[in-house]
């Protein structure tokens, strides 16, 4: 299991937009259209990723949470489906599916918003305040597969917290860890 780090985009970098198309809806949809009335959630995952596996319950579970408070959740599959065919758009709804992703699940097949986003691990989480600026780049907590750590979610929620009620954020803000984007 390779250990990546996200890139820990520069803070207050605007969202970069795109073009996608769902997976769960087979609708295609843009950061605007998606993004929330208080902030948007962008995180960069995949199906077969061991570090997406052991955090994906608390990823749902943070969603349901914070969207009817006006967070928008937007997950994206950029890795390469030929070499990684777990990894497909149809597998990515199966895996949706199972996990109870019900926010858009979209597949970058051209992986430009990877590229965008400097996105470099699965998962990788980005969080932008309403006016689409990077309030927050980082981890979903210490836990890691394998590390004893229970799962709580907690610096992506007090960032989330922050951003809604308007408090200030810690820091430094830790970089998520995971596998690799599969690049082509």
């Amino acid at each position: 299991m390779a250990r990546t780090e996200s890139t820990m985009l520069p803070l207050g970098t605007i969202a970069p937009d795109f073009y996608l198309k769902d997976t769960n809806s087979n609708d295609t949809f843009s950061f605007e259209d998606l993004k929330g009335s208080k902030g948007t959630l962008v995180l960069f995952i995949c199906n077969h990723c061991p570090f997406v596996h052991h955090v994906i319950q608390e990823v749902v579970m943070i969603a349901n949470d914070y969207r009817v408070m006006g967070i928008g959740v937007i997950a994206i599959s950029s890795n390469d489906v030929v070499k990684y065919p777990q990894d497909s758009p149809e597998l990515m709804t199966e895996f949706a599916l199972e996990n109870r992703i019900d926010f858009p699940y979209l597949y970058d097949e051209s992986q430009e918003t990877a590229k965008a986003y400097q996105a470099a691990c699965t998962p990788d989480f980005y969080l932008f305040d309403n006016q689409n600026r990077l309030f927050y780049r980082g981890q979903l907590d210490d836990s890691r597969p394998g590390n004893g750590i229970p799962l709580s979610g907690s610096d992506l929620r007090g960032a989330i917290d922050a951003l809604i009620y308007n408090r200030s954020l810690k820091e430094p803000q830790k970089p998520s860890l995971g596998c690799g984007i599969k690049w082509k």
